[in-house]
């Protein structure tokens, strides 16, 4: 059985590995690409580079019902949001059929036309909102596809600094590399903040960058149409001039392919920078250099067509209390790593939302219900500082307790002696709650 079949990703070719290495180039890790849409001959082109650069002929690979199919499952498995159509990922699954036999037609015949972009807003943590775009069920299959398609292209040359929304790397990865360089010594840290800038991307110098490595006009032609889609809130509809909609498949992959030559400008100077999407940060021996640093960022993004926000780009010493940064979910402070109070606030909102003392059900219903979200919380930052979690471990149980005893119709808030005399933490224990302390000391030992 082939490797498409298997599902596996294709090999680099002997003779792509020898290549490689002749000219003394790390081989890149490949092992994420699709099979059913890269072959070897493809991924050895990657190794070696092919004539200009420039990659042409990839429409064919877009529209290939293979690569469509394969699209459309990781668009069902993402779930998401109807966009303007109103059609939910089950009304297209019921049709996927057809829908799937449609599109490739429509690609190979250019006639492929995308729907607005439905605008929604979220909250963010400091109480503004932050302006989705989600697009319609057709479109981002038709995304996930040229993303399968041109993303290699791109992977082989980002730099090792950045971390966002790439294949085999993590948000974990990152918050690694910055620990590692804190304690090697580089405590001055520029926390440089990008304003809105996933909605201010120049789309001239945005294609600019894609050009100099596809050069399919007809890959291109999606790319441009998918920046230019309409975008529908409420009554109102107006076209973009700039910026790519978080909400997108494509977007992080266009915002990276933007920001690589900032990865690549800092590395030519020397700066240990960790870039994780928008976000990043920029570690210094001395205040000196960070200086020095941030003045170089400050012409990068004001030649880029960008901006600094200026409340939230700052130097300081992450050795020092108050002197530290935050960097996803994170607060570097004090030469420890602490958890955000963005975060801690979204979790005890969590909490209270799941142990609300009207709620009729059982202990194990409510145990059952709380623990998936303890879980995952503690497997982001099992890293922090250990007190964080015998303080939430405190108000979760507190929180128990209150409800238990409002099923018993007594009034009261679990804090008296007597409730944690009767409900104790082996109780809870012994009825399933994760511990997020007991979590932290298993984690440790097993080190």
């Amino acid at each position: 059985m082939d490797q498409e079949r298997q599902g596996k990703a294709p090999e680099v070719p002997e003779t792509a590995k020898q290549g490689a290495e002749a000219q003394g180039q790390k081989l890149p890790d490949l092992s994420w690409v699709e099979a059913g849409v890269w072959t070897e001959r493809m991924v050895s082109a990657l190794v070696n580079g092919v004539k200009g650069g420039c990659w042409y002929s990839l429409i064919d690979k877009v529209y290939a019902p293979k690569t469509l199919a394969l699209a459309w499952e990781k668009v069902r498995i993402n779930r998401g949001a109807a966009g303007v159509d109103g059609q939910s990922i089950e009304r297209f699954e019921a049709r996927s059929g057809d829908y799937l036999a449609e599109l490739p037609e429509s690609l190979k015949a250019g006639q492929y036309q995308p729907l607005a972009i439905r605008r929604a807003e979220i909250p963010k943590g400091d109480g503004s909102m932050r302006p989705l775009g989600i697009p319609a069920v057709k479109d981002r299959i038709v995304q996930t596809a040229v993303k399968l398609v041109i993303e290699p292209v791109f992977e082989v040359l980002f730099h090792p600094s950045s971390y966002g929304f790439r294949p085999g790397r993590s948000c974990k990865d990152a918050l690694r590399e910055v620990d590692l360089l804190i304690k090697g010594g580089y405590r001055y840290a520029v926390d440089a903040d990008l304003k809105g800038y996933f909605d201010s991307i120049p789309h001239g110098r945005l294609m600019e960058r894609v050009r100099a490595r596809i050069g399919d006009g007809r890959v291109l032609d999606l790319l441009e149409g998918w920046l230019k889609q309409d975008i529908m809130d409420g009554l109102e509809q107006w076209t973009p001039t700039e910026g790519t909609p978080q909400g997108g498949v494509i977007s992080p992959l266009l915002a990276n392919v933007y920001l690589h030559p900032l990865d690549e400008f800092m590395a030519s100077h020397g700066y240990r920078m960790v870039r994780y999407a928008d976000d990043f940060v920029v570690l210094c021996q001395s205040r000196e250099e960070a200086e020095a640093a941030l003045a170089l960022i400050r012409a990068w993004v004001a030649e880029n067509g960008l901006s600094l926000h200026p409340d939230k780009t700052h130097i300081g010493n992450c050795w020092k209390k108050g002197g530290g940064f935050s960097f996803p979910g994170y607060s570097f402070e004090g030469k420890r790593r602490h958890v955000r109070k963005k975060s801690l606030d979204k979790l005890k909102d969590k909490i209270r939302a799941k142990t609300k003392r009207t709620r009729g059900e059982s202990l194990e219903q409510v145990i059952a219900s709380l623990n998936p979200v303890l879980k995952g919380w503690f497997e982001y930052f099992k890293h922090a500082h250990h007190l964080v979690f015998k303080r939430f471990d405190g108000l979760v149980r507190r929180r128990l307790r209150a409800l238990l005893r409002k099923q018993e119709k007594r009034p009261g808030f679990g804090r008296c002696l007597a409730d944690q005399m009767r409900w104790t933490n082996a109780f809870f224990a012994d009825a399933g709650l994760f511990a997020l302390h007991t979590a932290w000391q298993e984690a440790r030992c097993s080190r």
